[in-house]
């Protein structure tokens, strides 16, 4: 008897955590179904009641807009340009500073250490009216190496996270590759970068989302349309049509189809990641 009632309160809370966790999926997925929907709508379907989640005349007519009206493509090969060489440039600068924090000892490591996290707290924008000033001084401005390069000066929050996961490796990985003969540099990259390929993919996905959506950067530092990315092409379309929401729709879904196809290719390695790092404090 005691058993069954255990069995019943077992399926009681399974059925009450699992509801809870179908709602509240249905709550998150909600923006993106109604996005899609919208965007295969005529524009004067958008506003009818009852609302359709499926629209009862299915267009595509505002996906081809969107190449007539604004050079999709081209902004688009601008965004991949800019983001994948700042993605890389972040995890490559971050993962040298965090090895440097996290392995060699030299001094003031510490206090350079906690300094970089404090620059967490100031805001992006505070810093751009600087980087516009040393971007201008090297040429740089209205090139997308003026987008690239801060990039590849490392991060308060990459470098955070794996310092975090490079001090829980056993140094006694470390200490065996010295005896062989191994120099810093091959240590960093047999040891540290082989064993962190879901951190360093997880750091990378950040970044890729982060440079991606970015607005604020290339509407400063590029002038010259053909050089724009396509955030910047997405908004302009926001400014002139500011009524068509089946327009922006589509160029939304279409912005995010990249993110999507990166994050379910380096699924397995963000799971991989979060498993790790929550091992340590």
């Amino acid at each position: 008897m005691h058993k069954m009632k255990y069995k019943i309160s077992t399926y009681i809370k399974n059925f009450l955590l699992y509801s809870f966790l179908i709602i509240l999926a249905i709550i998150m997925i909600a923006p993106f179904i109604w996005m899609i929907s919208t965007s295969l709508k005529e524009t004067g379907a958008i506003f009818t009641l009852p609302p359709e989640i499926i629209p009862s005349n299915i267009s595509l007519n505002n996906y081809k807009e969107i190449f007539e009206r604004i050079p999709f493509l081209n902004f688009t090969k601008n965004s991949i340009i800019i983001t994948i060489s700042a993605s890389i440039g972040q995890v490559v600068s971050c993962s040298l500073a965090a090895y440097a924090f996290a392995r060699m000892k030299f001094k003031g490591s510490k206090v350079l250490y906690y300094i970089l996290l404090s620059t967490m707290m100031i805001p992006s924008q505070v810093t751009i009216i600087p980087t516009f000033i040393i971007m201008n001084k090297l040429g740089l401005v209205d090139t997308h190496l003026a987008l690239i390069l801060p990039a590849c000066l490392g991060g308060a929050f990459g470098t955070f996270l794996l310092r975090q996961f490079f001090s829980s490796i056993p140094k006694d990985l470390e200490d065996a590759a010295k005896i062989d003969g191994c120099g810093s540099l091959r240590i960093f990259y047999h040891i540290f970068l082989i064993q962190s390929k879901p951190v360093l993919a997880t750091l990378f996905i950040f970044a890729f989302m982060f440079y991606w959506n970015d607005l604020l950067s290339p509407v400063i530092f590029l002038s010259s349309l053909d050089k724009m990315t396509l955030t910047v092409g997405l908004a302009s379309i926001q400014g002139i049509n500011y009524d068509r929401f089946d327009l922006m729709m589509a160029g939304s879904f279409l912005s995010m189809i990249p993110i999507l196809i990166l994050f379910v290719f380096a699924q397995k390695f963000f799971i991989k990641s979060i498993v790790s790092t929550g091992l340590k404090e």
